[in-house]
């Protein structure tokens, strides 16, 4: 018996969608939305984190089990470690099924961190 749940993919788009922050060529962060930004970006400021963040939004299905990423040349506990840092930044959500753990990239993220930064270059 599986408990495999599937689950519904959301569409980024401006209603659900909610962006941590406007645009970097809208207006300047004010502190709270600056704070935001910097928190999921010094997550991903570390390589560990980066190849890990990149090996669950590029998994098949959206998700991962930690059995499946935890190859990036650290010891598990330190891949447990990157893994907590990443959802502690709003990036990942995770969940147990049995003794694995799954992770999956938060789903507003990614259209968010794009929103803030493609309008960004789009100016240049």
């Amino acid at each position: 018996m599986s408990n495999t749940k599937v689950l519904p993919l959301l569409e980024p788009d401006g209603a659900s969608a909610a962006p941590c922050c406007p645009p970097l060529t809208e207006r300047p962060l004010d502190a709270a939305e600056a704070e935001t930004a910097a928190r999921m970006f010094k997550a991903l400021g570390d390589p560990v984190r980066l190849r890990l963040f990149s090996a669950v939004a590029s998994h098949e299905g959206g998700e991962a089990c930690v059995c499946d990423i935890s190859d990036v040349g650290v010891s598990q506990p330190t891949v447990s470690h990157h893994l907590k840092k990443l959802k502690e930044a709003g990036l990942l959500t995770s969940e147990r099924r049995g003794t694995w753990v799954y992770y999956r990239v938060e789903p507003t993220v990614l259209a968010a961190m794009g929103r803030l930064l493609v309008n960004a270059s789009a100016a240049a």
